[in-house]
Formats: structure tokens, C-alpha cells, sequence
């Protein structure tokens, strides 16, 4: 699997020559800085803050911050914590000013950005009250725009802004600047663009429960600041980063407007930058290493820009596109493309725990044992059969000892509706017995007045989260056995970091790192699979992710089955691998296809409309069909054979 380089920020590159950097960067339209994660990046954009609240203090002088809110800004605001605790920053000379809240919101909503800001920051810190200033979303609409005016002057009262933070939503918006908002434009009351909503949906229970209208400082106001940092970590943003970055300057995306100024950077982690032409196709800007990564990338890149097959790729083809010095070091082209076009061919396997007595040097997975012991993690109860369940039932048909374990319960992603029904139905089934259903009703009345009465991310009594985990786990047990499982082959792990009941989780603990590794212990086994799809808005896969991680690289220090259990890495229900990442896929006919979306279909609960539906309108079903679908026409238009569907998969290097 190919990761970024990590690169020193772009204010740091003294080292590079500058004209090497220029012609690297010459795509980008303002300065970027690349960090290997968003901690590290988080860390460095904390420490110039502190920098310049003591740079003022030595001069006698208040700081002006411009805040952010969301996921992007809270390590920056976690780092100025540890500072003021443990290196004495002080904050009394600081005055801040929001970029926005929500309209209509009371300040003490839990989704409001009042509370966001003293739970991340202000309530952490010694900073004046008097000094911190949110937008108001309790105002009666008459009293905005006047609102409005007076938040302006109240910042060039105090000076102006010495630095804005920024993130940026995925329609480009930079505060609640939406599309098609004006550079010039003040602070205001604006309407959301509805894909911000469904951004904010979780937060609130649902879309249909987020305000449609939001007070924001304008692009004009954000400009005024005498430095701007915008901030965007993950894969999820590299797409707006890139249009932010290298596209031309557009009201459909307001974050392209900051290429005006001469006083902003972008800071990114390598998700968020991967986006970039000199990290995505670097062979345009610069002279590469090829390595057998790099080269598989570009070639593949180079048949799809074409819409060629591979082995139609000519010397030509190679020298109008930026890769003459591939085929200059390497070439002729045809040899370079004979060569990636064996290696693509040999990720196709329909052996997924490798074929017995074979010869295994050009397959993914090794021929011995013939037989393995094999963990499929589902972080959800439902991620084994939508993201590899043609996998999961060729390994079973095959003879493998397949185990699957569903690390959490999944019991905030049922509807309401479903626990009163189920509960319905065990009344009646009690009553159809001859059993008392008399303690049952009164649980059943409860749930229903509390469903009445509930309001949105409001946290489930005990009861309802336990019909809500007793549905899902009923529904894996029904799609694992359809898979082929005996129930003792069969897991539920609830790791504790996700048994919250609430929207967000607890962190990670060793409890549950060592319940993994218990179950890895018990069943030793070679192969391992796990949800490498981190594009899961909900960020339970990552986090499912590291924990077996964690647990793999821990039995591996004593353990000697571990140093040879291989670990691949599975994507689908949300986002899919790249072809050039990909290290085995696994074709599946249409029979197969057909029995996939039969264990799929054993998860009704999530069929239809599921809870949290993130971005993706279609049926987790449609979803995965047409993401294999996809995979294998992407290796037909190589020149690959035409195969119904293909799951794909990438190993996990220790």
C-alpha cells in the first residue's frame, strides 16, 4: 500500500533547492504545509499560536484570535490546554471572536458552538469571559443584521485579527461562507448548503434536526486578519483541498478566494494533501523515484487518462504525459507495461486463503497451510457481509476455518420504531405461550413514552439500547450462517470504547485491546481480516482498526504464530481502494453476487434507510454490488479479463 512521504511544513523546506520546490509546487496557488498526521500538525499550528499570545505579552499588547469549531481545530485546542497547565500560557490578554453558530441554537444546546468552545478550550484555560465572543443564535431575526455590524466593529475596536483559524467543509465553505458567496461578503446571517447539513446530521440526531440557517463572519471579514491558517486532515477532504488549492478561483468554491491573499497557509496532514498533483501524480511535476509502487500508479493512471488498455501504451503515450523519464530509465514502454500488467493480473486470485498445492510465488496469499485459521473483524454488525461477503463465503466454501467477530454492537443504529416492534412481538410470543407478560408491557410502555418524548441524540434508556444490540445481533447470526458459520465460530466482542450509547465514544482502553488479543489467542490464526475503510463518517472503523492493530503487534513481541498471520485490510460499505493499491482481488460470478446480497439482505434493520446513511443515498446493498462492479470493470479497461464483480483488498505491513 503506497503512503505520502511526510514532508517538513513549506515555510521549513530551507534545505530544498528553491527552484526545485517551485517546480514541484508550481500546481499549488498558495503555500501548503504537509504534515504526516493531523497530531504532529495540530502540535505545530498550537505552538505559533502560543508564540505569538507571548510575543504580545512581552510587548504589553492583547492577541486577537479568529476560532474555529468542528473536528478539524480540537487538537490544536487540546495542545494550548496542556501549555497553560504545563508550561503556564496564559490566555488574559487574549480576545476571540467565532467564525459562526448555528441559527436558531441556544447557547447551552450540546450542538451549539458556546458549548463546542468551552468544553475544547475556554473552560480550560484562564481567558476573560468579557474577552470571548460566539455569535449569538438566540436573536430574534429582526435584531441580526444590526447583531452583525456590531460584531465587525467590535473587532477592528480591538485592532482587527492577528490570526484566523480556519477548516474548510467538503462544499469549500470556510466558516458558513457557502457557495456562492461573495469574497467582499460581512458578517451575516446565511443558509446552509444542504450538503453541510448532512455533514452535521449525527451531531443532531438526524438532518431533518439541523438549523437550516447559520451566523457566519464573511469571506471580506476573514481576509482582514493579518495571518490565516486553514487546517484539513483526512482523505475526506483531499478532494476540496484539492480544488481549494489548484483550481481557479470560483464562488462554487469559497476557500479558493484565500488565493488572494497574501497572509495564508494551508496546513494539512498527508490524507488531506493526497489529493495534490505533487503527491497524487508527482511525474508531472518533478523527476520520481520509480519504484515498483510509484511505476504501477502511473502506468495504470496513464491507460485510464487514455482509455487504453495496457499493453497498448506507447513510447509516445509515455513521453506526451509526463513519464519520459520511466520510459527513458526502464523503457521500452512495451516492457514496462508487459511487466505491470503481470503484476495486476497476479493480485487476481478466487483463492482468497491461497490454493493448496500451488505454486504461491506469483499469488497474494500463501498456498500452506491449505486449510487456515481466519478472523474477519466487522466493526459493525453488518461490515463482514456488505464489504467482503463474497469473500467471506468463498473462504467457507473452501474449507477454511473462518471465524468472524463483531467488535461493537452496532446499538445506536436502529430505529425506534423497530425496538416497539420487536417488543410487540415478544409480548405476543409470552402471551401465545401462556407466559406473564405483565413485566414486558410495563417495559414496553415505558420505551414508548420515552420514544414519545425523546429529542434529538438523546441518549437511550438501558432497555432500548439492549433491543437495539439484541436486533443487530440476531441479524449477524442470520448472515453469518447464511456465510456458512457454526455459531461457535461466531463473535461479539462490545468493545467497551463504543458502549457509550451516545454519539461519541469513549476512547480506547487496554480492555479493549486485550479482549482482541484474547480472541486472537484462542484461535491463532494466519489470516486476518479488518475494516481499512476510513472513510466511515462515523469513525468507528479506524478506531475498530487500530485496536487490531494494536493487538496483532503486541502478540507479535511473543507470540510466534502472530509473525505469521497475515493481516489484509478491507474496504466497501463507505469508500473503495484505488486500483493501484490493490493487492488481492477476488473475483466473485454472478451466482456469488447473488449470495452476497442474500446476506446483506439478513440485516434488515439496516436495509432500506439505516440510521447513519452518511453521504451515499443508495442501499448499503447497491452500494457494494456497484463498487465490485466497478472494480472489475477497472481491470477490464486495463485489459484485464471482464469478471461480474471483484472485492479488493490490500495488506497491512508491520
Amino acid at each position: 500500500m503506497q503512503t505520502l512521504n511526510s514532508t517538513v511544513p513549506f515555510k521549513s523546506q530551507n534545505s530544498m533547492p528553491r527552484l526545485n520546490l517551485l517546480e514541484e509546487t508550481r500546481f499549488e496557488k498558495l503555500p501548503v504545509s504537509v504534515f504526516p498526521d493531523q497530531h504532529i500538525a495540530s502540535v505545530s499550528v498550537a505552538k505559533r499560536i502560543a508564540d505569538l499570545i507571548r510575543d504580545k505579552q512581552n510587548k504589553g499588547q492583547q492577541a486577537v484570535l479568529g476560532l474555529a469549531t468542528g473536528a478539524t481545530p480540537v487538537g490544536v485546542y487540546a495542545e494550548l490546554v496542556r501549555m497553560h497547565r504545563e508550561e503556564g500560557l496564559s490566555f488574559r490578554n487574549v480576545i476571540t471572536f467565532n467564525l459562526d453558530e448555528y441559527y436558531p441554537m441556544q447557547p447551552d444546546a450540546a450542538q451549539s458552538y458556546v458549548t463546542f468552545m468551552n468544553e475544547n478550550l475556554f473552560d480550560h484555560i484562564d481567558i476573560e469571559k468579557a474577552n470571548v465572543h460566539v455569535p449569538d443564535g438566540t436573536l430574534p431575526k429582526e435584531e441580526i443584521h444590526a447583531y452583525c455590524l456590531n460584531y465587525e466593529r467590535q473587532i477592528e475596536e480591538v485592532g482587527g485579527l492577528d490570526l484566523q483559524i480556519l477548516g474548510i467543509g467538503r462544499t469549500g465553505h470556510i466558516g458558513f461562507n457557502e457557495p456562492g458567496s461573495a469574497p467582499n461578503s460581512g458578517t451575516r446571517l446565511v443558509t446552509l448548503d444542504d450538503l453541510t447539513r448532512r455533514d452535521a446530521a449525527r451531531d443532531f440526531g438526524g438532518k431533518e434536526n439541523v438549523p437550516t440557517k447559520a451566523i457566519t463572519m464573511g469571506i471580506g471579514t476573514i481576509f482582514k486578519a493579518r495571518e490565516i491558517i486553514l487546517m484539513a486532515w483526512s482523505q475526506k477532504k483531499a478532494p476540496i483541498i484539492k480544488k481549494a488549492v489548484e483550481g481557479e478561483m470560483s464562488s462554487e468554491v469559497p476557500a479558493t478566494y484565500l488565493q488572494l491573499s497574501n497572509s495564508v497557509e494551508f496546513v494539512l496532514d498527508d490524507d488531506a494533501a493526497s489529493e495534490l498533483t505533487r503527491f497524487n501524480t508527482p511525474w508531472l511535476v518533478k523527476d520520481c523515484v520509480w519504484d515498483e509502487q510509484l511505476t504501477k500508479k502511473a502506468v495504470i493512471w496513464l491507460s485510464e487518462k487514455l482509455g487504453k488498455p495496457i499493453l497498448k501504451l506507447t513510447d509516445e503515450d509515455y513521453n506526451t504525459h509526463g513519464m519520459a523519464q520511466l520510459a527513458t530509465e526502464f523503457g521500452p514502454a512495451y516492457n514496462i507495461n508487459i511487466d505491470i500488467f503481470n503484476k495486476i493480473q497476479h493480485t487476481i486470485t478466487g483463492w482468497p486463503g491461497g490454493k493448496p498445492n500451488a505454486d504461491d510465488t506469483q499469488r497474494p496469499e500463501r498456498a500452506e497451510p491449505a486449510q487456515k485459521r481466519v478472523i474477519i473483524f466487522s466493526p459493525h454488525p453488518d461490515d463482514d457481509v456488505i464489504s467482503m461477503g463474497g469473500t467471506f463465503i468463498r473462504l467457507v466454501d473452501q474449507g477454511h476455518d473462518v471465524h468472524v467477530a463483531y467488535q461493537t454492537s452496532g446499538n445506536t443504529a436502529v430505529w425506534d420504531d423497530d425496538v416497539l416492534r420487536y417488543m410487540e412481538f415478544a409480548i405476543d410470543f409470552n402471551k401465545s405461550i401462556g407466559s406473564d407478560t405483565s413485566r414486558l408491557r410495563q417495559i414496553y410502555d415505558d420505551m414508548r413514552g420515552f420514544i414519545e418524548e425523546k429529542q434529538p441524540n438523546q441518549v437511550d434508556t438501558q432497555e432500548i439500547l439492549n433491543v437495539k444490540g439484541f436486533i443487530r445481533k440476531s441479524e449477524a447470526y442470520a448472515g453469518a450462517r447464511y456465510a456458512g458459520l457454526e455459531d461457535e465460530n461466531i463473535h461479539f466482542m462490545a468493545l467497551p470504547f463504543y458502549e457509550t450509547g451516545k454519539r461519541k465514544k469513549n476512547s480506547v482502553t487496554d480492555k479493549d485491546i486485550e479482549l482482541t488479543m484474547d480472541l486472537l489467542q484462542r484461535v491463532k490464526p494466519q489470516q486476518v481480516f479488518a475494516a481499512g475503510d476510513f472513510a466511515d463518517p462515523h469513525g468507528t472503523h479506524i478506531v475498530c482498526f487500530k485496536i487490531v492493530v494494536e493487538a496483532l503487534q503486541r502478540l507479535r513481541q511473543t507470540e510466534e504464530w502472530a509473525n505469521d498471520c497475515w493481516l489484509w485490510m478491507y474496504r466497501g460499505a463507505w469508500h473503495e481502494f484505488e486500483t493501484h493499491e490493490i493487492e488481492m482481488a477476488v473475483p466473485l460470478s454472478p451466482q456469488e453476487v447473488i449470495r452476497k446480497r442474500e446476506a446483506i439482505f439478513k440485516h434488515q434493520s439496516q436495509k432500506d434507510r439505516p440510521v447513519f446513511p452518511g453521504d451515499d443515498a443508495r442501499e448499503f446493498w447497491v452500494r457494494a454490488e456497484e463498487r465490485n462492479r466497478e472494480t472489475a470493470e477497472n481491470y477490464h479497461k486495463l485489459g484485464l479479463a471482464d469478471y461480474e464483480a471483484m472485492e479488493a483488498f490490500v495488506r497491512y505491513n508491520f
